[in-house]
Formats: structure tokens, C-alpha cells, sequence
């Protein structure tokens, strides 16, 4: 794409633009979307045997009310991120929250299995105009010096979705207001998302790059094949027993991600605006981070066999299950809080300290659950503080890694690499409930016993391990980067 460089406004005027006293509520604004995207992904867990009762869906009903949502959500991040770039990032978020709420309303008021999936898979297609732009605004929104801070926060607002998730989810099946049981875990997002709407029409500013690119429909196509291709048989094909179509869309993989990356490629050559600008995969570290970050949210399958493990194995109600990950809610918000000072005392290995106590945590768990008789929940004084060790290394990887790799980028290419590390999260989480879920479920067999369940528990936990010891190594060196001078260099703010 060419350089937008001689078009810019002066250094002064940049600048000034990180000194808008509004800023921290335009964020907390922007973060609200990036918080209720992977919140409504997590919520389910906990509530799937309500939503099995209550509408009288079937097994595979209920996993396409996850695995449409996460699909949909992961196939349409990095567009999202682009149509900020294009159209404006509050005009893109705002549509986005429009669309969430209502998606959500329908969700929560669905009549039928077949309603409630449709809706669900809308309400993830206006998550993937929301979410992104966040990230994409924290470039035009802050000065350099607060830059990495408010990446921090960003980083530590995604982790809490997954945590909020399981509590609230537990509290509100559990609560049962009014007889909506399950509908609560939908309807709350109204009044969250108007409240948001209508503090963003006089708080945000519109932002986008002096380059405006075109939309590249036909990237957009061969991405969206792609990620299908690979994220719908791993979320489908084992609950539906690997039919044919599920192999022929995973091996038709690669050649969609080729004929992507050779499309883009003569796309940029001929002067156009590609979707993703391959160019951007030179810069020092960045790769490397981003297959790191897929490894992180192999701790999505933990938060689905917890769960299971806890009402299935020993008896406990929603409410009791989302309250058990209160040890783990308190490590990450203690990791999370500490890890600016932990970035500078670790510098580039603090992505790596953080996956390496994950891993840590979890493999205790594991040998925690192994040691005891099954049935009965092991001694709190052992399995509490494995849990906080998990939750401590999630609280201080997801801030470090988010801004080791944002802060590799400037402004132009903020959006794109906001949707894609958005992307990279959700196709995580869907791959590791997939095949990490799978191998939890190919241990337990037939099984519905108390031993069998915290077996086949224990055997999941060492494989998420063993995916954030591999993030540990690929994260290595990528921590603590000081912002770049140029990356306030091609922002433009609309005045409204």
C-alpha cells in the first residue's frame, strides 16, 4: 500500500490527540464490545444443560448454539477490523452494538432450537464489527507514553470475559428471575449494550487512517473459506462422527489458505487494498506472536470440562460451578494487576513466565484431581491454590502478549492486526474445545461415572499444559517492546 506519510498532519497535532481528556471513557466505551464478544462464548458453558431442558434441543442443537457463535465470530474478525478501518471505528462499533443487542433479545426470547442458533450465529456476526476496533482505536486514542497501559487493560478486560463468563453465567441459570433461567445469560446484554450506544454518540470520535482502503471482497471470500474450512469440522466433525464432508473441508485447508495468501499477494502488487497486507508478517516477532497467541486459549477447554466435571462428577448446581472458579478469578486478577511491574522486571520473557505458571497450575490441578477418591471435591487447601497459580500466569500472559504484538504495528495497519489477534483467540478457543474437548471425551468413552469424568479431567489438563509450554517457548524475547515513535504517523480524526 503506499505511503500515506507526506499527507500527515503535523507532529504537534498528533500528539494532541493522545491529550483528549475523554480518552479513558472513549476506552472503557470501545471496551465494552471487546468484552461482551468473547463474554457471550464463555456464558454458554455453564448453562448448556438449561438450555437442553428448556428448549428441548438435542445434543447437537446444543453445540451449534457454541460452535455456530464461535464460527461465525472467528470467520468475520479480521473484516470486522477492516470495515473500521474503511467506514470509521465508532460508525462500525455502533452498528455492531445495535446488532448485538438485538441478536441478543432474540436469543434470549428463542422459541425453538433452530431460532435460538440462527440468532446466536447473527449476534456473532455483529460481535465481529464490535470487538475489534478497541484495539484498532487504542493507536488513535492514546500518546505513546500511556500506549502500553492501555493495551494492558485491554488484554486484561479479554481475560475476564472468560472468568465473568462462567460466574455470571452460573449466577443467572442459578438465580432464575422471574422463571427466565437460562434467557437471563442474553437479556442482560440489553441493558449493558444501551448504556454503551448511548454514552458513545457524544464520548467517541470517529477515527481512521488517512489511507482509506477499499474492501477487498475477494479476500474476504478466501479468508472466510479458509477459517470455515478449518474451524467448522474441528467444532462439528466429532459430534457428528467425522462425516466425509468434515475431512474434505480440513483438507481443503491449505490450498484455501494458498490461494488466499497468492490472491493478497498480486492484490498489493497491482496497487490495490488487500485484506490482510502480507507485508506485515516481516515485521520482527510478529508471526511468532501471533502462533503463540493460538495457543493461549487452550484454556477454553478448561472451563468446559471444569464445568463438566463439577455437575456431572460431583453433583454441584450452575451456581456452585461458576462460583468454583473463584480461586482461579483471584490469581488472574493478581497477575493481571502486577503485570506492567512484571514487564519490567522480566522484560522479553514475561509472555513466557506467564505460560510457564499456566502450565504450572494446571498440571497441579491435575495431580491434585488424580490424588484423591472420585466423587468428593479435593482439599480445598490443595486445589485452591493450583487454581490461582492458572489464573495468576492467564493474568500475566493475556496483557504482555497483547502488547507485544500491537505495539509491533502503527496505525494503518491497527485494525488489521486488531481483528486478527481477535481471530487468532476465537480460532484458538475453538480448536482447543475441539480437539482438546475431543480427547476428553475419546478418555471418558462411554463412562458417566465420578472416576471415569475426573480421569478423563486430569488427562485434558495435562494436554492444556503442554499447549501453553509450547506458547511459553514461541512467546520467548517477545515481551516489554517500547511503542514505536512513528505509530501515531497516519491517524486521522473525523471531527464530528
Amino acid at each position: 500500500m503506499p505511503d500515506t506519510a507526506a499527507t500527515l498532519a503535523p507532529a504537534p497535532q498528533r500528539e494532541a490527540v493522545g491529550l483528549d481528556p475523554n480518552r479513558w471513557s472513549a476506552l472503557a466505551i470501545l471496551l465494552t464490545g471487546a468484552f461482551l464478544a468473547p463474554l457471550d462464548f464463555f456464558i454458554v458453558n455453564v448453562a448448556m444443560p438449561s438450555i437442553t431442558k428448556g428448549l428441548g434441543s438435542t445434543a447437537a442443537d446444543v453445540q451449534l448454539v457454541i460452535s455456530g457463535y464461535a464460527v461465525v465470530y472467528a470467520v468475520f474478525l479480521i473484516t470486522g477490523g477492516r470495515l473500521g478501518d474503511i467506514f470509521g471505528r465508532k460508525s462500525i462499533f455502533m452498528i455492531g452494538l445495535a446488532g448485538f443487542a438485538f441478536a441478543s433479545a432474540l436469543c434470549g426470547l428463542a422459541w425453538s432450537p433452530q431460532v435460538l442458533i440462527g440468532a446466536r450465529m447473527l449476534q456473532a456476526l455483529a460481535a465481529a464489527a464490535m470487538a475489534p476496533q478497541a484495539l484498532a482505536s487504542v493507536h488513535a486514542l492514546f500518546p505513546s507514553q500511556e500506549r502500553g497501559r492501555a493495551l494492558s487493560i485491554y488484554g486484561v478486560v479479554l481475560g475476564l470475559s472468560s472468568i465473568v463468563g462462567q460466574l455470571l453465567g452460573g449466577a443467572l441459570v442459578g438465580a432464575d428471575v422471574e422463571g427466565f433461567g437460562w434467557r437471563l445469560i442474553f437479556l442482560i446484554n440489553l441493558p449493558i449494550s444501551l448504556v454503551a450506544f448511548v454514552a458513545a454518540i457524544p464520548l467517541l470520535r470517529e477515527t481512521r487512517s488517512h489511507h482509506r482502503p477499499r474492501l477487498d471482497l475477494g479476500g474476504v471470500v478466501l479468508s472466510s473459506l479458509t477459517l470455515s474450512s478449518l474451524v467448522l469440522p474441528l467444532v462439528e466433525g466429532r459430534e457428528r462422527g467425522w462425516p466425509v464432508w468434515s475431512i474434505v473441508m480440513l483438507a481443503m485447508t491449505p490450498v484455501f489458505a494458498e490461494l488466499f495468501r497468492r490472491y493478497e499477494i498480486r492484490l498489493a502488487r497491482a496497487g490495490g487494498d488487500p485484506l490482510i497486507d502480507m507485508e506485515v508478517f516481516r515485521l520482527p516477532g510478529l508471526l511468532r506472536g501471533i502462533v503463540a497467541i493460538l495457543t493461549l486459549y487452550a484454556m477454553a477447554t478448561f472451563f468446559l470440562v471444569y464445568s463438566i466435571y463439577l455437575q456431572s462428577a460431583l453433583g454441584y448446581s450452575a451456581l456452585q460451578a461458576g462460583l468454583a472458579i473463584l480461586p482461579f478469578s483471584a490469581g488472574f486478577l493478581t497477575g493481571s494487576t502486577f503485570s506492567p511491574a512484571i514487564g519490567r522486571w522480566a522484560g522479553g520473557s514475561a509472555p513466557s513466565l506467564g505460560y510457564g505458571l499456566s502450565a504450572f497450575g494446571t498440571i497441579a490441578t491435575s495431580a491434585v484431581i488424580l490424588a484423591f477418591p472420585a466423587g468428593a471435591m479435593p482439599p480445598l487447601a490443595l486445589m485452591a491454590p493450583a487454581l490461582a497459580l492458572i489464573g495468576l500466569g492467564m493474568g500475566m500472559t493475556m496483557p504482555t502478549m497483547m502488547r507485544a504484538i500491537v505495539e509491533r504495528v502503527g496505525p494503518r495497519h491497527a485494525g488489521l492486526v486488531g481483528g486478527m489477534v481477535n481471530s487468532t483467540l476465537q480460532v484458538s478457543a475453538a480448536i482447543s474445545v475441539a480437539v482438546l474437548g475431543g480427547l476428553f471425551y475419546t478418555i471418558l468413552g462411554s463412562r458417566t461415572d465420578a472416576a471415569g469424568i475426573g480421569y478423563a479431567f486430569a488427562l485434558t489438563l495435562l494436554a492444556i499444559a503442554a499447549c501453553h509450554i509450547a506458547g511459553a517457548c514461541l512467546a520467548a524475547g517477545l515481551g516489554q517492546r517500547q511503542a514505536s515513535k512513528t505509530c501515531s504517523k497516519d491517524v486521522a480524526i473525523v471531527a464530528e
